[in-house]
């Protein structure tokens, strides 16, 4: 990988091997014929296929948007072209059995092959990673029947698919939805509804799509527990696997964004002429926790996609300020003497500080995330299964919200290492920033996941999940504390994870004296502590390892004196910050409960 690419290679190995050791996972029975070679020859090819087919057409494909013509969806050809060559190539299917065709790899193997085609292209990556998102729900929740109509040519890479939950009038207010699911005497459903902002929509990108609807059925009681879940292909599949009618599936939009505009983004209606044909999925009144089996899985995705893009800008900012000569240091008087590499100057050295604690820290948290879906499906012992479910429930809206807000200020940064340049098209820090600045919004707006991480997560089955993560803080911290140069930051981290303790007490008990949105209404700054702590932990497990490492090279020596730089920069500018978050948490402040509407 050249310098010009937006991943930095070293530390997605660094990250996977040395702090994760994913070879650990070849202990499983699923995995047992893979090694790290086999692993490192996967990143190898994905990184390849990212460079030749996803970076080319990025900048074409958010200059040519998807345009509505003539009642279709007109996109670049390259889009296309990599999506091919993606499937061919076996990424559609490299989490899938063997014998459906995949390479049955770890997840966490997955994800560092999806952070660099998302660095690449975020845009085109998103129908990959919506397609895989379907055929692993089916997989979890569809009969064999349905998944050998539907699973199967997704994986082959001949279908791609949608999640379609939002709706003109109901937004994320998923139990307002008012699509209508009517039975149908051969077993089937006829939809009937509109849904609003569907990513990968319509296109002629693939033989079909497949969208997964959430609906109601006639009899359904009122509100989230009355959501089913179908699906509803835009042609139909005939028993014998080939492509029949086409389905009374209407585009009627398509939405023009701020970013990440090389996906279309869609208005469909469903039933128009009353033919929408669909087939439920699991049982009735279930589809919103089936759902969830999608959505959470996109939540790491869109978590890793903005964790990409601030890489994108860090690493484009970073070569930037090595090459740009511009100014003196502020003690050399002579103006006849030669400009010096703004990364001289300590503002910009600062900003891209900051970009790198951001980025580095938010991937080494997704990372450790990713080996929990591989330990929460694969490992024999319930007890740690049940533990990994419970830490992924916790940091699945940390890791979206968190990245999200803080990864897109890496962006922000990016543009203002490049100063007036960055604010320009010739340059891509500024779509970088645009692409990004979608994702506190998308998959579950980021005050939702607040909501979600303090209304339920860290206090479910007794604030289990919570006690995980603060058990596995502590031995992290203890750990560091017998390395003189980390000493000081196991001590920090300590600190703030008691104080994470001591607020989500304070939080807990005011909600169960009933004062539920007196507790939740600073649940977004809630979210900003936890997600502090876990980057500030992610941070340290990084460092022990840097700090442990024997450097073979000059580069590596350099590599690691960085880990250990951005390290100390997150713990002694970063950390600090809780203390406040704590304070205002801790004293129940009721300012936004107070304002009236009126007054705003």
């Amino acid at each position: 990988m050249t310098d010009q690419s937006p991943v930095d290679r070293r530390n997605l190995d660094f990250l996977l091997h040395e702090v994760q050791d994913a070879g650990v996972l070849c202990r499983y029975p699923r995995f047992a014929e893979h090694s790290r070679e086999t692993f490192d020859a996967v990143l190898d090819a994905a990184q390849d296929l990212a460079d030749a087919t996803f970076a080319g057409h990025n900048r074409a494909s958010d200059e040519h948007e998807p345009r509505f013509v003539d009642g279709g969806v007109q996109i670049i050809p390259q889009v296309k072209a990599a999506l091919d060559a993606f499937a061919q190539a076996g990424f559609t299917a490299m989490l899938a059995d063997a014998e459906e065709g995949g390479m049955q790899l770890p997840y966490t193997v997955g994800l560092a092959c999806d952070a660099m085609f998302v660095a690449s292209n975020v845009s085109t990556s998103g129908y990959t990673m919506l397609a895989r998102g379907v055929a692993n729900l089916l997989q979890a929740h569809g009969t064999p029947e349905q998944c050998a109509r539907y699973r199967a040519p997704i994986l082959q890479g001949r279908f791609l698919g949608t999640m379609c939950l939002s709706e003109p009038q109901a937004g994320s207010s998923l139990g307002d939805i008012r699509t209508r699911a009517e039975p149908a005497d051969d077993g089937s459903y006829r939809l009937s509804g509109a849904k609003m902002w569907i990513s990968g929509g319509e296109h002629e990108l693939s033989e079909n799509i497949i969208h997964l609807v959430l609906a109601r059925l006639p009899d359904a009681p009122p509100g989230v527990k009355g959501i089913s879940l179908f699906i509803v292909p835009k042609l139909r599949v005939n028993d014998d696997g080939s492509l029949g009618a086409r389905n009374d599936v209407q585009l009627a939009g398509v939405n023009h964004k701020l970013g990440q505009r090389g996906i279309v983004n869609t208005f469909l209606k469903f039933g128009e002429r009353g033919e929408c044909f669909a087939e439920l999925v699991g049982q009735p009144h279930q589809g919103l926790a089936q759902m969830f089996h999608m959505m959470n899985e996109a939540r790491i995705g869109v978590g890793l996609g903005a964790i990409m893009l601030g890489t994108a800008g860090y690493r484009y900012s970073l070569r930037y300020a090595r090459e740009r000569k511009q100014g003196r240091h502020p003690d050399q008087k002579d103006p006849a003497s030669p400009p010096v590499a703004i990364i001289e100057h300590a503002d910009v050295r600062r900003m891209l500080l900051q970009q790198k604690s951001y980025t580095e820290g938010a991937l080494g948290l997704a990372m450790h995330a990713a080996t929990l879906v591989d330990v929460q499906a694969q490992d024999a012992d319930p007890a740690r299964r049940r533990e990994a479910h419970l830490l992924l429930e916790l940091l699945t809206p940390v890791i979206k919200a968190w990245s999200a807000d803080w990864c897109l200020k890496a962006n922000d940064l990016a543009i203002q290492v490049l100063g007036g340049y960055g604010y320009t098209r010739e340059y891509p820090v500024e779509q970088y920033w645009r692409d990004n600045r979608l994702n506190p919004i998308h998959e579950g707006a980021n005050g939702i996941q607040g909501l979600d991480l303090l209304g339920r997560k860290v206090m479910m089955d007794g604030g289990a999940a919570l006690k995980l993560l603060l058990r596995d803080v502590a031995a992290t911290a203890s750990a560091a504390g017998g390395v003189p140069a980390l000493t000081e930051h196991a001590i920090a981290l300590s600190h703030c994870a008691a104080t994470v303790a001591r607020t989500t007490g304070v939080l807990g008990a005011a909600m169960a004296r009933g004062e539920v949105r007196l507790a939740l209404s600073n649940a977004s700054r809630y979210l900003g502590m936890v997600g502090h702590l876990a980057i500030a932990w992610s941070w340290l497990r990084q460092a022990l390892v840097a700090a442990r490492a024997a450097p073979a090279t000059a580069a590596d020596a350099d590599f690691y004196a960085g880990k250990l730089a951005a390290c100390r920069w997150f713990f002694v500018h970063e950390l600090p910050t809780t203390e406040l978050d704590a304070q205002l948490l801790g004293a129940l402040d009721a300012t936004v409960l107070d304002t009236p509407p009126e007054s705003l």
